[in-house]
């Protein structure tokens, strides 16, 4: 991991250097866009609505257009807005734990002490965790002021960016305001439901299919030799041949991986359906 900030935590008088680094990190696999003929990189291009002509990207800027005035903001704009940089991850409150409603939380980063002697670090961590409190703070990040929360994570302190509170949208769904009668019976049985699916929670035993499936699906082609031979694409000539054996090689590829893919899924269906019958006997 590389770290993205360099600062310290302040409260009081007392410092905390740290160093931020992002804590998750994107698994899908990474595509781009090409011309299906023959497999070129698609360029997007800047092109000037009024004047018809390809703009560069030194010559691009921002601007705000509410219908009727449009206005060009240049760096120099943005550049004298309060922001700027700041080295301090100040805390404002430190606040209960169950009051951060999650719905406000965005991207999460671990903070690293840097300090020789982590005494501060270890301080800060043991009591927020004794005292059951999560700290509100403010921290300049890529030239924007934020809010986040910094809280405990094992052993590592780790803060989570917050939206603003007005960022989250008013709801006001006629439904939830309903009337409707629920009986005793009918909310026994549903929590009788609730207990037969209940266990705790291990993050491990979910993993993306879909990303799977296409990493497989990708090397299959691969092993077949279904891939673009970029420099015949790109010659003076295009040879048009009929389809290989390579094809078949690939569907059987594919029908194996589809098959291992199916066969694992019942087998983890029957498993969880036994999981599933023996509890309800016990809520029974």
């Amino acid at each position: 991991m590389r770290a993205i900030w360099t600062g310290s935590i302040a409260f009081g008088l007392v410092n905390v250097p740290v160093k931020l680094y992002s804590a998750t990190e994107n698994h899908d696999v990474s595509m781009h866009q090409v011309h299906e003929k023959d497999g070129g990189r698609i360029r997007n291009q800047h092109r000037c609505q009024e004047c018809g002509k390809v703009v560069e990207y030194d010559d691009i800027v921002k601007a705000y257009d509410d219908g009727d005035h449009r206005v060009i903001l240049t760096d120099e704009d943005f550049e004298a807005l309060p922001a700027g940089e700041n080295d301090d991850l100040d805390v404002l409150q430190f606040v209960p734990n169950d009051q951060i409603d999650p719905i406000m939380l965005e991207k999460s980063y671990f903070l690293e002490p840097t300090s020789k002697t982590p005494k501060a670090y270890l301080l800060l961590r043991k009591t927020l965790e004794d005292t059951d409190r999560t700290a509100i703070v403010k921290l300049t990040l890529r030239t924007r002021t934020r809010l986040a929360v910094l809280r405990v994570s094992g052993k590592v302190l780790m803060i989570q960016t917050l939206r603003w509170a007005d960022e989250i949208r008013d709801v006001d769904f006629k439904g939830v305001s309903s009337r409707a009668k629920i009986s005793d019976k009918e909310l026994e049985m549903s929590a009788k439901l609730v207990e037969s699916y209940s266990e705790d929670f291990t993050p491990e035993e979910f993993t993306d299919d879909y990303q799977q499936e296409l990493a497989k699906l990708i090397d299959a082609k691969i092993e077949s030799g279904e891939t673009l031979d970029v420099a015949k694409a790109f010659g003076d000539e295009e040879d048009e041949e009929e389809p290989s054996g390579d094809v078949i090689d690939l569907m059987e590829a594919l029908q194996k991986s589809v098959d291992h893919s199916r066969s694992t899924k019942k087998k983890a269906a029957k498993k969880t359906g036994k999981k599933a019958t023996s509890k309800k006997t016990n809520t029974g």
